[in-house]
């Protein structure tokens, strides 16, 4: 028996004032992590925030499962220059406190976020939305200012924390990509 199908993208054209990427076209079941993978510039960012409403859909349908819970990680998370809030404040934003975080993660949520160096502050972001009880999670360029280390806490994150949850992963980086999809689709511009 089939997973349920919470996400179908068909024939999806998107862009803002003109087209950036289509057509694409996907299903994304129930627990399934689906890796797009592309160049820069390639339209995989715009994809995500045209699933989130963000870009404007040319031609073609998104079809997303009614009431679906998302947690979107941008490729570039804002980080507020000075700003008292911990890494516990944000987990606990986004409902991700009920879960315990991996001791590699949890000792980074006793900091403030604006002193986090930028690949904690990312494993942090990720953790928020890997935590959290979204269903569907969207993960932009998550390995963007990590170390080798901190790559391999993410690789692991993806890999033990999923819960039957679904992902869409976005990077540019094959490896990666290879190491946490059970699916791969190519995108190009």
């Amino acid at each position: 028996m089939k997973a349920e199908r919470l996400l179908q993208c068909d024939q999806v054209v998107a862009g803002y004032g003109r087209p950036v990427v289509g057509p694409v076209s996907f299903d994304l079941h129930r627990g399934e992590v689906l890796g797009l993978l592309g160049s820069n510039g390639s339209g995989k960012s715009t994809l995500l925030k045209a699933i989130t409403g963000v870009a404007r859909v040319f031609s073609g349908q998104i079809d997303k499962l009614p009431d679906i819970r998302l947690a979107h990680h941008r490729q570039q998370p804002v980080r507020p220059r000075e700003f008292p809030l911990t890494g516990r404040d944000l987990v606990r934003l986004t409902g991700a406190s009920k879960r315990k975080a991996p001791e590699d993660v949890a000792r980074l949520l006793k900091g403030r976020m604006d002193r986090l160096s930028g690949g904690q502050f990312q494993i942090v972001q990720v953790w928020a939305c890997m935590g959290s009880p979204s269903d569907l999670i969207l993960l932009d360029e998550p390995t963007n200012n990590l170390d080798p280390a901190t790559m391999d806490t993410l690789v692991r994150l993806i890999r033990e924390e999923l819960n039957g949850r679904t992902l869409l992963v976005v990077s540019h980086e094959a490896s990666f990509i290879e190491a946490v999809c059970s699916r791969v689709l190519s995108v190009s511009s």
